[in-house]
């Protein structure tokens, strides 16, 4: 029934849906986050940890039921299967709007660990979700602009630095670390600034990635490569709510962590060098896929649909 009412209906009713769901499980949140803060013993706290991430996975799953009461929007996932939630990822995906984090959270919901990911300092203070985001143990990072490392450079490789210390929070439960490492979301405009090599993606970054391994030793033993495509155009959050995405494809490919991608990319040029050039190949087979998703399509093409997305990071 209600996905039979008009679009911008069906998205507030599906956004006033996703608010009550969040108001009720930041609730939960925010009172156990008191209770681990309270006791300062080690066993103690881990457990919280447990707790809170359960809480996350139940406001996941209402956000899932939500999207599927409201919104019919298909889904082609492929590759999501047999993963274990007792193990530690990495999972990489190309970016192009929030609503790719809705979509990973969908596909992963009791897969794998909770997902957890990189966060720009500023947004602690987006009301609710910034407080949720450190009560969870979301690494809050400060990016710095390469004009002001060339006024400062005794701030280069500090992020890979705050990586490193924030990763050991991550050793102790499973977890799913996740990254967008082209490190902002697709634009047209983007894309020719940096006159990417690729025809569907930006130049991805490699040292946070590189740097979260390195700090994670031997507990990440999978990589989880996601590619994520919308046929008839990205769209943001909202259209999703209203039911205007017609179809969502992804794949999800499971690479082993060799020895290969283990070194320290703070102190090995080398390493460095050789990582971006496995990320690059990594990222040149995505843009591949994408290609061949898009054209296998049988709605109207994607190149006719504009780019929608919410406004630069």
């Amino acid at each position: 029934m209600i996905k039979s009412l008009p679009g911008p209906v069906r998205g507030i009713v599906s956004f006033l849906l996703f608010a009550v769901n969040t108001a009720v499980w930041c609730t939960a949140l925010f009172i156990m986050a008191a209770l681990k803060a309270l006791v300062p013993i080690h066993g103690w706290r881990t457990g919280c940890s447990r707790v809170l991430n359960a809480i996350a996975e139940k406001w996941v799953w209402g956000n899932n039921l939500n999207q599927r009461i409201t919104n019919g929007t298909r889904w082609d996932v492929q590759g999501a299967e047999s993963l274990d939630p007792s193990q530690w990822f990495l999972v990489l995906a190309n970016h192009q709007s929030w609503t790719d984090i809705v979509v990973l959270q969908r596909i992963f919901h009791r897969k794998i660990p909770f997902l957890k990911f990189f966060i720009k300092k500023e947004l602690f203070w987006l009301p609710v979700l910034g407080q949720a985001w450190w009560a969870l143990d979301f690494p809050f990072i400060k990016r710095y602009s390469k004009a002001k490392l060339q006024r400062k450079p005794h701030l280069r490789g500090k992020d890979l630095e705050i990586t490193r210390r924030a990763c050991t929070k991550f050793q102790q439960i499973p977890i799913s670390i996740m990254n967008f490492v082209e490190g902002t979301r697709f634009t047209a405009q983007k894309h020719r600034q940096q006159q990417s090599p690729y025809t569907h993606l930006l130049r991805p970054r490699a040292g946070g990635i590189a740097a979260v391994l390195h700090a994670m030793g031997d507990k990440i033993h999978r990589i989880l490569d996601v590619t994520i495509v919308y046929p008839a155009g990205v769209h943001g959050f909202w259209a999703l709510l209203c039911g205007n995405i017609e179809e969502i494809k992804v794949r999800v490919r499971c690479l082993p962590v060799g020895p290969e991608l283990m070194g320290d990319p703070l102190g090995d040029g080398g390493f460095r060098a050789q990582f971006q050039q496995w990320l690059n190949d990594l990222w040149a087979e995505k843009d591949r896929q994408i290609e061949e998703l898009l054209a296998g399509w049988h709605g109207a093409p994607a190149a006719a649909a504009p780019v929608r997305s919410n406004p630069s990071r």
